[in-house]
């Protein structure tokens, strides 16, 4: 195997790092990316848009900056109820998923699931927005290539696209992709 092809191999993986040691709750994270994403950009500021939220974990008096993930059509087993300090927790209170079954990560206007983007934009930037606006260093940004092919197979989206149609209904749907393609 050649050097040329061993490259055509890689995929490149972005991935924020949490470091809960440092966060102090400032919600900066949340305010930049809610900016970030509204139309046109930095016009509002509605927390719901954000792709990252920060929670306040009481047992271990830390708070915990959570991104959004992948869809998942189904939900999960976890069912299993925590009290803490008087305070009622779910056994998904911090995962990364949109579901069927929270409204966690759901865009405000039309309910469809949030998945963090990076903050891709054109031209692009150096790393994510919450990640420089971070001004204790909890969240760093780090971009690596690993082992395996980045491809996106047509059958993927439409699974996922289907999977949208099925909960949100055809226009709803195409209405929010319409207005996601607007120029700003």
């Amino acid at each position: 195997m050649t050097m040329e092809q061993k490259a055509s191999n890689k995929k490149k993986v972005k991935v924020i790092k949490i470091d809960l040691d440092k966060c102090n709750g400032c919600r900066a994270c949340e305010v930049i990316c809610s900016a970030f994403h509204a139309n046109p950009k930095y016009s509002s500021n509605n927390p719901a848009r954000s792709r990252i939220r920060v929670y306040f974990d009481p047992l271990k008096n830390k708070y915990v900056p959570v991104y959004a993930g992948e869809y998942t059509p189904a939900e999960c087993m976890g069912r299993d109820k925590y009290i803490i300090n008087g305070k009622e927790y779910d056994e998904c209170g911090f995962c990364r998923a949109s579901c069927p079954s929270r409204d966690l990560f759901k865009e405000p206007d039309s309910g469809l699931p949030l998945k963090c983007d990076m903050c891709e934009d054109d031209p692009p930037q150096e790393e994510p927005l919450c990640v420089k606006w971070c001004l204790v260093d909890a969240l760093t940004y780090e971009e690596r290539e690993e082992e395996g092919e980045e491809e996106v197979k047509p059958e993927d989206v439409e699974i996922g696209l289907n999977a949208l149609v099925d909960k949100y209904g055809l226009d709803k749907v195409v209405d929010t992709v319409a207005r996601m393609t607007q120029k700003d």
